[in-house]
């Protein structure tokens, strides 16, 4: 695979992240489902599409294999406290915690299962993460529900350990199905666990129709596309680039959503993007064409 190929390849799954941050504050946000209904239904959309095109290419989803245990597992987390959180905390804000953490998580495993980042790599984390820091740090008129916030912090764990199991799949269609298929019956657990909430009112046909857009196409397929590039990165450059999807969804958030933009914002994201660029060595690779 060429190097332009995988840019863009990542650069789809990058918009797919971001759309699923749009899709679900604008279904659990609105009021237009609850957190539980939508996160079991992007589980169930998810696993059908994607055993679908399984089975239509004739293969088989590996479902039980012992593997499935970690990729489900963290799935099934990533899915649950993702849209609990949706609840009280903007796309964008939402995607600047989860990515965060989604960062932390890469980075750690990455060390530990032998990655080597460069010097360059560290500091340009440790740019973005501040970007990141510095815009969810209660002040004025931002503020982050604590409950919310761990929540979503629970959900990048997921979402990390998530991506590094998927460093090893040799089936990046099928194995992602066998994972939806798993975390789908997951999901459904503290539903029937837990007491009915007084407040909670039926899924109106909008909050359906985007839980399910959110799992068979953004959440589906992307995450499929997600599985097939994994491979070519390091984690901790996974881990990096996966930094820019807060900066997309807080501006979806802005123009789709009618979510607030403050110069706080702006800073945030432009020392978040600076910082996966440095780390990427995007800076050093300018200068060098323009040397040439």
């Amino acid at each position: 695979m060429s190097a332009a190929r995988l840019i863009g390849l990542v650069s789809l799954a990058m918009l797919a992240f971001a759309a699923n941050s749009i899709l679900n504050r604008a279904a659990v946000g609105g009021g237009e489902i609850d957190a539980l209904s939508f996160a079991i239904l992007r589980a169930v959309s998810g696993a059908i599409m994607l055993s679908a095109l399984v089975l239509a290419r004739r293969r088989r989803v590996p479902v039980l294999r012992p593997q499935r245990v970690v990729g489900a597992g963290a799935l099934t987390l990533y899915l649950l406290g993702f849209s609990v959180a949706y609840v009280q905390i903007d796309a964008g804000l939402g995607a600047l915690i989860l990515f965060g953490a989604v960062q932390v998580t890469m980075f750690a495993g990455g060390v530990v299962g032998g990655d080597r980042p460069p010097a360059r790599r560290w500091i340009g984390a440790a740019v973005a993460l501040v970007g990141l820091g510095w815009l969810i740090w209660p002040a004025g008129a931002i503020s982050v529900p604590p409950m919310a916030a761990a929540a979503m912090l629970a959900a990048g764990v997921g979402w990390g350990v998530y991506s590094l199991a998927g460093r090893g799949a040799t089936d990046p269609l099928a194995e992602t199905a066998a994972n939806f298929a798993w975390a789908a019956p997951l999901c459904l657990l503290p539903v029937l666990l837990l007491p009915a909430s007084p407040e909670a009112s039926p899924p109106t046909s909008y909050g359906v129709a985007l839980a399910v857009v959110s799992g068979a196409i953004t959440s589906g397929l992307g995450y499929a596309l997600w599985y097939a590039v994994l491979p070519r990165m390091a984690p901790s450059v996974s881990g990096l680039v996966q930094l820019s999807v807060p900066v997309i969804a807080a501006a979806a958030g802005v123009a789709l959503l009618g979510e607030g933009l403050s110069l706080r914002m702006l800073g945030a994201g432009a020392l978040t993007l600076g910082g996966i660029a440095y780390g990427l060595g995007a800076f050093h690779m300018i200068r060098g064409s323009r040397a040439s």
